[in-house]
Order: structure tokens, then C-alpha cells, then sequence
């Protein structure tokens, strides 16, 4: 699958609220904690930030992911919405991610 078949098929398979609504919206956890326990649940092995609320998340988030970043860790940055590719939302100590890992 290509860089742009795989994100063509992301925003196809995922109900997406901005373009249907609040039927996008279901409010259970049952898959996801699901699909955690079939992974062994990674989350539970690497050390996370989540930051949630209305304003300001992204500036956080980047303030954060700079001063771990600085301080010697790696960090990974995840961000929505991409500006102009859908990589920008992922980032590895303030890089996007290379095209090739996405092929």
C-alpha cells in the first residue's frame, strides 16, 4: 500500500466528526481496551503524556515534547489536524516522520 492509499484509506475507515456529526461519536471504550489487550497492552509500557481540553493543546503538547527533547529524551508527538501532510501529525524528537516508513 502507498503513502497515499494508506491515508486515503485512514479517512475513509474512520467516522470522522467534522463531516457526520454526532453520530461519529460513541463514547465506549469496548474497543479500544479490546484491541489494547490483543497488543498486550503497550500503553502500559512506555511512559505518556495525554493532554486533553478545548484551547491550547497543541502549544502544550509542542512546549512539552521541546523541553523532553532537549532534556534527552525521545519523543514522540502526535498532533491533529496536518496543515498539508498527514505526516506532520507525527513526530519523532521534532522530525515528521520519513515518507519511507509510510510505504
Amino acid at each position: 500500500m502507498t503513502y497515499k492509499e494508506t491515508v486515503a484509506f485512514l479517512f475513509e475507515q474512520l467516522p470522522q466528526f467534522q463531516n457526520i456529526g454526532g453520530k461519529a461519536y460513541n463514547g465506549k471504550l469496548d474497543n479500544i481496551i479490546a484491541i489494547c489487550e490483543l497488543l498486550d497492552n503497550p500503553q502500559n509500557k512506555f511512559k505518556t503524556i495525554h493532554v486533553a481540553g478545548t484551547n491550547g493543546k497543541g502549544s502544550v503538547c509542542n512546549m512539552l515534547a521541546s523541553i523532553f527533547t532537549q532534556s534527552g529524551y525521545t519523543v514522540g508527538l502526535f498532533t491533529s489536524p496536518h496543515l498539508l501532510d498527514f505526516r506532520e501529525r507525527i513526530r519523532i524528537n521534532g522530525e515528521v516522520i520519513p515518507r519511507k516508513l509510510c510505504n
